[in-house]
């Protein structure tokens, strides 16, 4: 990412290269050299700290990487505050003022930052929220239109955003989760959902960026980042990042021990058929948690019970659980034969699910069958998928002549003739169309059990939003410094927004209808609408009146009409301060 800024190229003897590829000039670094015995030459460590301006070639504009080479340049910091809009749109940013009050985040920041750190962290918090994005170099737009919380609403420069970004304690990101759980109940009975995902990389040499299986099962450069979430509370608690090559399930055992050492003692895990394990389940046991585990839909165990208890609950209206339109039966069984008493199996079905599943099914076989019967009479050899579903006959005495056909693997290939159903295998599909498993470690009925794991949703909701609405699909970030340091903001930011979605979905319960306008995203565009415009006097104040609809959306977060002319009234004071 290059800075809204120019300074001219260092005079560093020796360290300075240039690269030039099409038009533009690149400005290269060497920071480092290690001699490879092994090879038998040195290898030059380069990195690219910014381009050459095209008027003066003395000049050049950097990037992330010249604030970490060359900390001690100083950069244009600050924006003049004449470019303020005449419009700002202060409606969202009331109401997130409000829940940074009501977690007391910046009291709990201003612990580890310095204060005017404080109120541009938070004003990146907002941008994400608001603007959906994470790009330093669009942050001052977002700061030209809205209020902001830093000290005298100043508005930073790019550079600025990626100096700070570069230069943050990564000490502050953990002294924030201690304090954070450390104000978390830890008396009451509470249920972690623990999910994760990954985050493919370009960035070059980060330290924790490793060769490893994206959630698509493509390897690449990836880092791993994973959130614990309260699902009582519904409050994300804590967050790790960990490289590539580890995978789900090892990083599991270390968050257990994280959680013990957050205090948490009456707790018990949610968790996705993925971190499924003897290991996992037994480190849960031994460190006194409890869980609630989904199994995979094709493991053995699970067919063996759905099969031992099929025609049992599905009919049964003792077993309908209506909320969730499935029917549920609990039984005791041991998992494994180590264990040393049996957990409670929650079996489930559905219709509506079956229905989808063998619609699945029929629709894969047909398809499969259909592509087995182009190609009969080739010279083919089809993968193991094929084998599971199908008997494959091949002519072995056949030889090929004439021309390669186009769809032939290779010249070893065999005849292919003929083919028939592994009826056995497609028709136990079938029969488990529609079911699934739930494990309890505690006693506890088939109901609440669905209910407990339904909570984890909101942890799912929590991705998505990270990922699609605060612009994190993507860090475009260049140091070590500045992944740690968005990451972090990404959280905090996680936090707000997830206080909004639980806001406004609580107001939706007590609604008869359910406006299309009570979500995160449509309540953003609604809100943004409430703006304030500099007069003559160069005074800010409130441009029009609140809609009905603004006012349905402000009253889920507690907040009314003169709520927010109050707080238009204290940001147009501020701002006379300021200027």
């Amino acid at each position: 990412m290059y800075l809204d800024a120019y300074v001219k190229v260092p005079e560093v003897k020796g360290k300075i290269t240039f690269r030039t590829k099409g038009n533009t000039t690149y400005v290269e670094f060497e920071y480092d050299r290690v001699y490879s015995t092994e090879k038998q030459y040195t290898d030059v460590k380069r990195k690219t700290i910014g381009k050459l301006a095209d008027e003066d070639k003395r000049i050049m504009q950097p990037n992330e990487n010249f604030i970490k080479f060359f900390p001690d340049i100083e950069l244009p910091e600050e924006r003049d505050r004449s470019s303020r809009s005449c419009g700002l749109r202060i409606g969202t940013w009331v109401v997130i003022r409000k829940i940074v009050n009501e977690y007391k985040l910046a009291e709990i920041l201003g612990r580890y930052l310095p204060w005017k750190d404080v109120g541009l962290f938070l004003d990146l918090v907002a941008y994400s929220i608001i603007e959906e994005d994470n790009r330093a170099q669009h942050y001052p737009a977002y700061a030209y239109s809205h209020p902001l919380f830093s000290e005298g609403m100043r508005i930073y420069s790019d550079s600025k955003v990626s100096e700070f970004l570069n230069t943050m304690d990564a000490d502050t990101s953990v002294m924030f989760q201690n304090d954070w759980n450390a104000e978390r109940n830890h008396r009451e009975r509470i249920y972690f959902s623990y999910d994760s995902t990954s985050k493919i990389c370009e960035a070059g040499d980060l330290r924790i960026v490793e060769v490893g299986h994206s959630k698509e099962n493509v390897e690449t450069d990836i880092f791993n980042y994973a959130i614990a979430y309260d699902t009582k509370n519904r409050e994300p608690l804590f967050y790790e990042i960990y490289p590539g090559s580890i995978n789900d399930m090892s990083q599991f055992q270390c968050t257990v021990e994280k959680a013990k050492g957050y205090g948490y003692k009456k707790i018990g895990f949610v968790l996705d058929r993925g971190y499924f394990s003897k290991d996992n389940i037994y480190q849960l046991e031994d460190s006194g948690y409890s869980f609630v585990m989904m199994l995979k839909g094709k493991a053995d165990l699970v067919q063996k019970w759905v099969l031992e208890n099929k025609g049992s609950f599905e009919t049964s209206r003792s077993c309908n659980i209506p909320a969730y339109q499935v029917y549920g039966k609990t039984i005791e069984k041991k998992l494994f034969g180590t264990d040393k008493k049996p957990r409670y199996i929650h079996l489930y079905h559905s219709s509506s699910l079956e229905a989808d599943e063998r619609t699945g099914v029929e629709k894969k076989i047909n398809q499969l069958t259909a592509f087995l019967n182009s190609h009969i009479n080739q010279f083919r050899d089809f993968g193991p998928g094929m084998e599971t579903y199908f008997e494959l006959h091949y002519d072995e005495n056949a030889k090929k002549t004439g021309k390669k056909d186009k769809d032939t693997a290779d010249s070893s290939a065999r005849k292919f003739v003929f083919f028939e159903e592994k009826m056995p295998v497609i028709e136990l599909e079938l029969k488990l169309c529609g079911y699934f498993v739930i494990v309890t470690s505690e006693k506890m009925t088939a109901k609440e059990a669905l209910e407990i794991y339904k909570g984890r949703d909101a942890s799912e909701k929590l991705f998505l939003s990270d990922k699609t609405f605060l612009g994190n699909h993507c860090l475009r970030i260049g140091s070590d410094e500045s992944a740690t340091s968005k990451i972090f903001i990404e959280f905090v930011a996680l936090i707000i927004r997830n206080r909004m979605y639980n806001y406004l979905k609580d107001e939706m319960k007590e609604m008869a209808t359910k406006p299309n306008y009570m979500t995160v995203p449509a309540a953003i565009r609604e809100l943004d609408k409430i703006e304030m415009s500099r007069q003559l006097d160069g005074v800010y104040r409130f441009d029009h009146a609140i809609t009905a609809k603004q006012k349905t959306i402000l009253k889920a977060f507690g907040l009314t009409d003169a709520n927010v002319k109050y707080r238009a009234q204290e940001i147009s004071k501020m701002l006379e301060m300021a200027d």
